[in-house]
């Protein structure tokens, strides 16, 4: 097996956090959420040569929802009074198309024994859902059935997400600390079923670990956070708190090629508040697995990388399930000279 050049891998490659939320249906606020689960990936707490980086990534997302998550868009944009009581047959369908842009700087400078970065990422596209729904409203002392169809779509940009991490190493042990947030100044309207921001901040910290073995080519990551939910004050909602964790392993199969899985859980702690949290705590969760393949390349003086990875959403509750795909490509700084150390713990 040939050694593989860690600091020679792009800075987005290694755990650059690419967040958006409400891209569709997804958990919280009649299931929408600012962490997009999947952000992290391998080598995530790897260090990377200092200096500028940046990546661009096409994201598609293809999303369905049955009953529970259809009734609360229903809700939450007004189509029914808070006397719903349940939605007879309901279901969501919502598909997305997004541009990642995140430029990153890493800083040569030791910073608590650590190697620092900040950045942000910005998001633009398209998204676009349907949703069908027969419905029952207690208006005592009557019982009123009513049927519903909307198609909506948006296009512009989505919510800012600044970030800033801290990263050691220890031989194949790698560490990692970061702190991120929602901005909100992406498209959104609460009289849409689908929107490109999410209408309120947030604050998300967490940290990973990343096992690398050079010589051998093989790695795994895991990064987990938390996110705390400002409120939505145009529709008085306040998501809970929510948990997530990202995972990936990959095994390089050269200097340049490398292969793996990746998957991620996504559940909310905490329930929703607010007098515009109608349906109750709303709480949800989902899981998902897929693979990935990367391929590492120079670009002139700069080193770069081509990720493709893939998620197949499963055990889904109040959130809308799916399937979306990651296209990435990234550039960042050349390594350092042949012996350069890298930051340690």
């Amino acid at each position: 097996m040939n050694k593989v050049n860690s600091a020679a891998l792009p800075a987005l490659l290694l755990g650059a956090v690419v967040c958006l939320g409400g891209t569709a249906a997804r958990s919280d606020e009649a299931g929408v959420s600012m962490w997009l689960p999947g952000t992290f990936g391998s080598m995530a707490a790897v260090p990377t040569a200092p200096g500028w980086s940046a990546a661009g990534v096409y994201y598609h997302t293809s999303l369905s929802a049955g009953r529970e998550v259809a009734t609360a868009r229903e809700v939450q944009i007004g189509r029914f009074t808070p006397s719903v009581n349940v939605g007879l047959s309901a279901d969501l369908n919502a598909t997305g198309d997004l541009f990642l842009l995140a430029p990153t700087y890493t800083f040569a400078t030791p910073v608590l024994g650590g190697q620092a970065s900040v950045g942000f990422t910005s998001v633009m596209g398209r998204a676009s859902a349907g949703l069908n729904a027969t419905l029952s409203a207690t208006i005592p002392p009557f019982n009123v059935i009513r049927s519903d169809s909307i198609n909506d779509s948006v296009s512009g940009v989505g919510d800012l997400y600044p970030v800033a991490k801290l990263k050691w190493n220890q031989g194949v042990n790698n560490w990692m600390i970061y702190a991120t947030g929602d901005i909100p100044v992406g498209a959104y309207n609460r009289s849409r079923i689908i929107n490109l921001g999410i209408g309120h901040g947030a604050i998300d910290l967490g940290g990973g670990y990343t096992y690398f073995n050079p010589k051998a080519g093989s790695e795994f990551s895991v990064v987990m956070g938390f996110t705390e939910n400002f409120k939505n004050t145009s529709t008085d909602y306040k998501n809970g708190l929510d948990f997530h964790l990202d995972w990936a392993v990959s095994q390089f199969v050269s200097k340049q090629f490398f292969v793996g899985a990746v998957g991620y859980a996504y559940n909310q702690l905490t329930g929703d508040s607010g007098t515009g949290a109608k349906l109750g705590p709303f709480k949800s969760r989902v899981e998902a697995v897929g693979p990935q393949i990367g391929y590492l390349f120079p670009v002139g003086d700069m080193q770069g990388v081509l990720n493709l990875k893939g998620y197949w959403e499963f055990d889904a509750q109040n959130r809308a399930k799916g399937w979306n795909t990651w296209l990435t490509f990234a550039v960042s700084a050349p390594p350092p000279p042949a012996g350069a150390s890298l930051p340690t713990k």
